[in-house]
């Protein structure tokens, strides 16, 4: 029996076999290259961690030595809201970002991991952040200084934030205000503030981008937001 090309059987049919074909053949290759996945963000998770220790010349071939060099991972922990460690984590594991996107998950149930790395005989304590810029996810690394009081570096990045405006957050310009400024008074947490009125010279103070409130905003809370916990095991 002849097949009717020109039915619309037939043409509905031939649409659900190319679907089927092309949808498994994209689920294969995702398959297929998901481990690369997987280790290009655990490398870009070291070069980030060593950016915020201010770690030089880290680029993707030499970010697993330079991490294995500075971070001891039998060192690094897992806090609960209160500061208390938890115990069975691994701090490199956890996804801060899939915690802070999951609306179901009470702030007080996510988990905050320290890293601990050791820079010519000093401890230095690098906390990530995650947040919300203008367009979506914001993030980055706070290393604390052995005092526990002040910091030491930081970086941040964006995912989708405007060129020349929010996305600036991710330049040396920006960031770098962080470095020594303290986060606690006497054992006191101290919000660090992104001003706009040319004060971040001052203490607790930084310069939020021009054109980029919204964003430099985000970069405030979530730092706030964050680091407040981290005092607690500091301070314990």
């Amino acid at each position: 029996m002849a097949i009717n090309k020109d039915s619309n059987g037939y043409t509905f049919l031939f649409a659900i076999i190319m679907v089927i074909v092309v949808g498994s053949g994209l689920a294969a290759a995702s398959y297929g290259l998901k481990p690369l996945q997987d280790k290009n963000l655990e490398v870009k998770k070291k070069m980030d961690i060593l950016g915020a220790l201010k770690i030089e010349n880290v680029d993707r071939t030499t970010a697993e030595g330079l991490y294995a060099q500075y971070v001891n991972d039998a060192d690094c922990i897992v806090l609960d809201s209160e500061g208390n460690i938890k115990e069975g984590l691994v701090a490199f594991d956890v996804d801060i970002k899939k915690q802070f996107r999951d609306k179901k998950l009470a702030p007080e149930d996510r988990d905050f991991p320290l890293y601990v790395a050791s820079i010519d005989g000093s401890t230095k304590y690098v906390i990530p952040v995650v947040g919300s810029g203008l367009w979506g996810p914001i993030w980055g690394y706070l290393a604390i200084d052995e005092d526990k009081s002040s910091i030491y570096g930081a970086k941040f990045d964006h995912k989708t934030e405007t060129p020349g405006l929010g996305a600036e957050i991710k330049q040396p310009f920006f960031y770098n205000q962080y470095t020594k400024e303290s986060i606690t008074v006497d054992g006191q947490y101290k919000k660090i503030k992104v001003v706009k009125d040319g004060s971040g010279g001052d203490d607790f103070k930084v310069d939020g981008i021009t054109g980029g409130t919204i964003t430099s905003k985000g970069v405030e809370e979530m730092v706030d937001r964050t680091i407040q916990v981290y005092v607690k095991y500091f301070n314990k």
